[in-house]
């Protein structure tokens, strides 16, 4: 496990090797040290801004990660032309660098803070469509009745699992909440949160299957009925037959 100590020193080291590579025009951080809301188990985000060749800035630093700093493995996540290295270090902690052309090198998110460089106004980012989730909970929907039926209780546990968290994240708009991988849930109110509670599954038995996917549907039109009450009624008769067997 690594330390508090032992992460800051080699953001330090990363910041430093970027300020003498002539490639990287600025830097950045990001994530909760960019506001002062680290704890102890917060990993290292930076973005820096790129010049010239993107692919092989990302080479080198891929392969100093692994030479100098204990990189076990990594994996991207790309958006617009900026690619996300996260990281993996022996010691379990994980390392974002964001490495973005100039012209995408600025902040997408409160959470930037300019250590070197010039950082660029960026376009907003698209919210998440609340309309978009509801569809996508509905056909979370659709799978966890069928998988039921078809006795695949794992395939049955991810796909309530699914509809009970896109419930959640249409909570977590409602409330102007981080939507995006659970970000906002911990910060829901009760109010928020205790019906969708009982969607847990607690067994792969068949029956507790039923029971938390009838929470689960039954969670998702609340949320629904709030987001809009015409679309709500339309799918409130397809989505309590879905789950006629957990009433």
């Amino acid at each position: 496990m690594f330390t508090v100590e032992e992460r800051d020193r080699l953001r330090d080291k990363l910041i430093e090797a970027a300020r003498v590579d002539a490639r990287i025009t600025g830097a950045a951080l990001t994530g909760s040290a960019s506001v002062g809301a680290e704890d102890q188990w917060s990993d290292v985000d930076l973005a820096f801004g790129v010049s010239g060749d993107q692919g092989a800035v990302l080479s080198d630093w891929t392969e100093l990660m692994y030479r100098e700093h204990g990189a076990a493995h990594h994996t991207d996540v790309v958006f617009r032309s900026t690619v996300y290295r996260v990281f993996l270090l022996d010691n379990t902690l994980q390392v974002d660098i964001a490495f973005a052309p100039e012209a995408e090198f600025g902040a997408l998110a409160p959470t930037f803070r300019l250590v070197f460089g010039e950082a660029r106004e960026q376009p907003p980012t698209a919210t998440a469509d609340p309309v978009s989730l509801v569809g996508m909970g509905w056909l979370y929907a659709l799978h966890a009745r069928s998988s039921i039926e078809r006795g695949r209780v794992w395939r049955a546990e991810y796909m309530i699992s699914g509809v009970r968290d896109h419930a959640l994240a249409l909570a977590c708009l409602r409330h102007e909440l981080p939507a995006s991988q659970g970000r906002g849930m911990d910060r829901l109110p009760t109010t928020a949160t205790e019906v969708v509670s009982g969607a847990l599954v607690r067994s792969l038995e068949i029956s507790e299957l039923w029971r938390a996917f009838g929470v689960a549907t039954d969670a998702l039109l609340i949320e629904a009925e709030l987001v809009d009450a015409a679309l709500a009624e339309r799918i409130a008769g397809p989505l309590e037959r879905l789950s006629r067997s957990a009433r």
